[in-house]
């Protein structure tokens, strides 16, 4: 018996509790439907219309059905828990589709406007009530990346600078100058055009141009890359600085051997986030950059365009199906272009978690 028992033994296969039964499973399912059927009741006798309205009486019904079945299942602590479980939903998905609907829209009406031209030719030759086939975006974009990358060449040592006097040197002007940091995050952006205008264009140079534009987004960039850096930098232990210290580095050669290089890709991450946070600027860039139409490569010479100007002016002096098209291939390439630099900011910063 004894040998028996030994060739055969009973193993008993891990359980998994968490995980719902098939009757739990069954019993969400019938209140998803009896939620369903409900919803239409009360959109029937209620005051409720729409898609909306729809969605509103349906979250309803399925919060007191969820709430009812639960109760009935294991009492008040289960039915306070699907209530709560219920409007965190609710509340995620009035998050989410605002989303999903800008960006849908976005696709649906600016994938027409594409074509091969619309990033070889610019407006110079053209109206943007022409065929969609004359004339393009390439002026707004050429001049786009030399704003942004200028307003990022004034930037980046300010900020960086700003960010390692906060968490580094932590002097008597530290708090002022984070208070004033994060009050320009809140500055609307066409203070920063009116800035720029009234201090230099109109009692210095007397002319809109792409150097005009950069300094006004330069304002605005400096404190999302700012505080981004300074978050970065407070995440780097103190027991990292203390050793420089102790093999007798100064504190900025400590600073600059040991805790930047700790975190260059961290403050890779907050460059690109301060990127995409002005890219889409328009306000500031109608102001003083003068919006060209024909691709101009000096920024201190002559206006420059913009991808915003030129969604903005494809809208405004429109009405054609034509000039409709250029505005949705504006703002389809506009966010496809700020999608990507919010994904490599996340690549960036999760492959930095990981090490």
């Amino acid at each position: 018996m004894t040998s028996a028992i030994s060739q055969n033994p009973m193993t008993p296969k891990p359980g998994k509790p968490w995980e719902p039964t098939l009757k739990e499973r069954s019993q969400k399912i019938l209140n998803f439907f009896i939620s369903l059927g409900l919803s239409f009741v009360l959109l029937f006798t209620t005051g409720l219309n729409g898609k909306l309205g729809w969605f509103i009486a349906f979250f309803i019904s399925f919060t007191v059905v969820s709430f009812i079945a639960e109760f009935r299942r294991a009492g008040k602590p289960a039915a306070q828990d699907s209530l709560l479980t219920s409007v965190s939903r609710f509340a995620i998905t009035l998050a989410v589709i605002p989303i999903v609907s800008i960006l849908a829209t976005v696709a649906v009406k600016g994938w027409r406007g594409l074509h091969w031209g619309l990033f070889t030719q610019d407006m110079a030759q053209a109206t943007v009530n022409d065929p969609i086939q004359n004339g393009g975006m390439l002026a707004a974009i050429v001049g786009t990346l030399i704003m942004v990358s200028l307003a990022l060449v004034f930037t980046l040592p300010i900020s960086i600078l700003t960010a390692l006097y906060l968490t580094e040197i932590k002097g008597k002007f530290t708090r002022p100058i984070r208070f004033l940091v994060q009050a320009m995050s809140g500055v609307p952006s066409i203070v920063a055009g009116l800035f720029i205008l009234s201090s230099v264009i109109y009692p210095i140079t007397g002319e809109r141009t792409g150097l005009m534009g950069a300094l006004a987004l330069a304002i605005l960039m400096i404190p999302t890359v700012a505080r981004t850096a300074e978050e970065v930098l407070l995440l780097i232990p103190n027991d990292l600085r203390e050793a420089g210290l102790a093999l007798g580095a100064t504190q900025w050669r400590t600073v600059a051997m040991v805790v930047v290089p700790a975190v260059k890709s961290g403050l890779v991450t907050a460059i690109i986030l301060g990127v995409a946070r002005v890219i889409g600027e328009t306000a500031p860039i109608l102001l003083v950059s003068g919006g060209g139409e024909s691709t101009n490569f000096n920024p201190v010479s002559g206006p420059m365009g913009s991808i915003p100007y030129y969604v903005w002016k494809s809208f405004q002096l429109g009405g054609t199906e034509e000039s409709s098209q250029r505005t949705w291939a504006g703002l389809l390439v506009l966010i496809l272009w700020v999608l990507f630099l919010f994904t490599i900011a996340r690549y960036i910063s999760s492959r930095s978690q990981k090490r």
